[in-house]
């Protein structure tokens, strides 16, 4: 399985498309979240990756830097099964406020030759708490992140060795998280900015945390490979550097900080 991430940025950035990456394995495609616009489209174009694969989608939570790009993938997906350009259905997870959103956003923005696929082809499903569904033929579990914002889920996936790889979403993990995160081989948290930066950024005040604050988290939970996004953009072009230097300090495992666009082998 590789993971795709197609935007790596926090909400108002403009050097870098909002977070949100696919899930790939062979052909098969999840997306998870959509970014703040139509720009998802050319994320997709860019790395190489054709709409037309993807048929699970999971959408964290209703920000607008989140789910504006659902509704572009939703319409792009919908116009190819009516143009037989798209084969077999999709199938779009939420927890059930935000599906009611979503849902609510589809029949108001795009046209009625789309929206009557839904139902039929496209499948808008509710998830709880703890709930397990199978993508990408692996067992998937998705849970409440207790947000302090917007109600927002995660999710962990079964690797083929055994491992589990754990989505905390776009917030600072909380307790509530520690069955599905602890132990994980693969932990993607977000990390808005540098700890030594943090009266620049405010990150407290947008209800996130820093990359020392992370890596302090992956390394109590035991983790193996820890993926940073969702970040600021002033320092994007030594990001990955600066990131990994700082996060050292506390994280004895490996340290990913990806541009958008880059792949990573997840094992």
């Amino acid at each position: 399985m590789r993971i795709i991430m197609l935007g790596t940025g926090s909400a108002t950035v403009t050097q870098c498309y909002n977070t949100c990456f696919l899930l790939k394995e062979k052909k098969d495609c999840f997306l998870v979240d959509g970014g703040g616009g139509n720009g998802i489209l050319t994320q997709l174009e860019k790395a190489g990756e054709d709409w037309k694969n993807i048929h699970d989608i999971f959408v964290t939570h209703k920000h607008i830097d989140h789910i504006l790009g659902i509704i572009w993938i939703v319409r792009v997906i919908c116009q190819g099964m009516n143009q037989g350009k798209y084969e077999g259905e999709l199938r779009v997870y939420a927890h059930k406020e935000l599906i009611e959103i979503l849902e609510n956003m589809l029949y108001t923005l795009i046209r009625e030759k789309e929206t009557k696929l839904i139902g039929k082809r496209v499948h808008l499903i509710c998830v709880e708490d703890g709930e397990e569904k199978t993508i990408l033929q692996r067992k998937t579990v998705f849970f409440d992140i207790h947000s302090t914002k917007a109600k927002q889920f995660g999710f962990t996936i079964c690797l083929e060795n055994g491992g589990r790889m754990t989505c905390c979403g776009d917030e600072p993990y909380k307790e509530a998280a520690e069955p599905y995160a602890a132990g994980s081989k693969w932990l993607l948290h977000e990390a808005f900015c540098l700890y030594s930066q943090a009266d620049i950024f405010k990150p407290y005040e947008k209800h996130h945390s820093t990359v020392l604050e992370a890596c302090r988290t992956a390394e109590k939970l035991g983790i193996e490979n820890l993926l940073l996004y969702h970040t600021e953009d002033k320092n994007i072009v030594n990001r990955k550097e600066l990131y990994t230097e700082e996060g050292k300090k506390v994280f004895s495992g490996k340290i990913y900080v990806p541009e958008d666009l880059e792949t990573i082998e997840i094992s």
